[in-house]
């Protein structure tokens, strides 16, 4: 996480443009399978000028601390590639994006646009959950000629399992915002309430059990 202040504004703000929408009574169902009273597409952010702008200077201050050695910005397909062209843009670095594996006709690139050889890269992410996409990206950056010196993301389940992940991988992760202040922050303005909050808690220890016992 960046820092306590930036990380609860940002909660307010997905909040408030629901891009993070929580409902404990009545689960969202993930792609995976499982049911999850949490739903995020911080995409939602980009139609919002000043959040996105607010986003895009937290995204490039943590780089500017973290990682001042950074030659370029990667967005991570799909939904981290607006973000990530934001972010190069604010800083005045080389861009380019992954896709989650390489086309399957042309060049066959994993990684689209000019990268050098060797160039120190930060990944940027709108969502990280359990961090499988992050670490194919992370993988395809290597496989490209890259050198990945860490990855970010708007915001985390903050799942053991990518925390794990990253440090196998040797990538460094931050992420402006996640997971355990989002709920302090819905608590504070009365988003939900304190039973709705221990259900998400519950859900968050193991969402898979969770998962299973809805009805």
């Amino acid at each position: 996480m960046y820092n306590d202040e930036t990380a609860a504004k940002i909660a307010n703000y997905l909040l408030e443009i629901e891009a993070v929408k929580l409902s404990p009574e009545k689960p969202f169902l993930w792609t995976s399978g499982l049911y999850s009273p949490i739903y995020c597409d911080n995409r939602v952010s980009l139609s919002y000028p000043d959040i996105r702008t607010f986003i895009k200077y937290s995204f490039a201050a943590l780089i500017k601390t973290e990682f001042p050695q950074t030659d370029y910005i990667a967005g991570v397909a799909t939904a981290g590639v607006a973000q990530g062209a934001l972010v190069a843009d604010a800083l005045g670095l080389p861009y380019v994006y992954i896709r989650p594996e390489p086309k399957k006709h042309g060049m066959k690139n994993a990684v689209e646009g000019f990268l050098r050889e060797g160039a120190k890269v930060v990944l940027i992410e709108d969502l990280v959950s359990t961090g499988k996409s992050s670490l194919a990206a992370i993988k395809n950056l290597k496989d490209g000629g890259g050198q990945p010196i860490g990855l970010l993301s708007i915001f985390t389940y903050m799942f053991e399992e990518a925390f794990k992940g990253f440090e196998e991988a040797g990538c460094p992760y931050f992420s402006l915002s996640n997971f355990s202040v989002l709920l302090e922050e819905a608590l504070r303005i009365g988003y939900i309430t304190h039973p709705q909050k221990s259900t998400l808690e519950d859900w968050y220890r193991n969402p898979t059990l969770w998962s299973q016992n809805v009805k």
